[in-house]
């Protein structure tokens, strides 16, 4: 049987996934059980191949990768984030992760199909054809969503260092893992987030050196803004200075920080002009 359904379709049936995961995972809360971190996975997938499909139709439509305006970007960078939660979630073998992920998903994909105005204007062929200035666009983004997944660490940690603290260590909070490798999982993100934007960074610059009239600079400035802010603080984790709930604390920030940057990174955006067809002589 053919499903015929338009990209926005496909979205909207990928945020009711992620947010069945959510509600799963609420119940097992409210009741007092065990979560259901099968089924919480499997809502995820099922989101997140719907997801792909959606973007996939908006991507051909748009001759590239579906970076074309605000509602698109918010979009990628929910996926990125899923995208590597499916990735490490296995061997991460939490549930609660899980629960937190589904979270963002449908918070980001649910937030951005309720704004149409995100959505008013679509570009199409936005890279015109220039494969760095694609790829610099897309690594930037998925970054985002590697900060994102950061940040649902981040706040894990917070929890798990609370009922330390309290000594709560009953319920929902004894299937949180441990306060050491929680922050592990958070050095280990935080790093390859500002690797991913360092290369972003580099195979833009390629573009810009060549062509700073089509540059946006407040888009350039937002993001190296987040990739200095980013490349501080693992640095300052690195040398020991920033730990425990100051280094959870910040990587939310990040996180923040990186979202407030997506409106700037759309609203300056410049269409870069196609190459000048060649006029043969008579």
């Amino acid at each position: 049987m053919h499903v015929d359904l338009s990209d926005r379709q496909w979205l909207w049936c990928a945020a009711a996934f992620y947010a069945a995961g959510f509600l799963l995972g609420t119940v097992s809360i409210v009741r007092g059980g065990r979560m259901h971190g099968l089924a919480i996975y499997g809502s995820i997938l099922a989101g997140y191949v719907l997801q792909w499909i959606g973007l996939g139709i908006r991507g051909h439509a748009a001759g590239g990768c579906p970076l074309g305006n605000q509602f698109e970007i918010f979009q990628f960078t929910a996926w990125s984030a899923i995208t590597l939660y499916l990735v490490i979630g296995v061997t991460f073998r939490s549930s609660v992760l899980g629960y937190f992920t589904s979270c963002l998903g449908a918070a980001l994909t649910i937030l951005s199909l309720s704004i149409p105005a995100w959505d008013s204007v679509r570009r199409t062929h936005i890279f015109g054809g220039n494969p760095w200035i694609e790829l610099h666009a897309a690594l930037a983004i998925f970054s985002y969503g590697v900060y994102g997944l950061l940040a649902l660490t981040s706040t894990l940690f917070l929890f798990r260092h609370f009922s330390l603290k309290s000594k709560r260590l009953g319920g929902w909070f004894s299937f949180l893992p441990s306060i050491m490798v929680l922050d592990h999982i958070e050095v280990r993100l935080l790093g390859a987030g500002t690797a991913l934007l360092t290369l972003a960074l580099a195979f833009g610059s390629v573009y810009f050196t060549r062509d700073t009239s089509n540059v946006g600079h407040f888009k350039l400035a937002a993001t190296v803004a987040v990739w200095a802010a980013a490349a501080v603080a693992f640095g300052l984790r690195a040398s020991g200075r920033l730990l425990a709930k100051r280094f959870a604390w910040t990587c939310l920030a990040l996180f923040a920080a990186a979202l407030l940057s997506l409106s700037a990174v759309d609203e300056s955006r410049h269409p870069v002009a196609p190459p000048t067809p060649k006029v043969s002589a008579p």
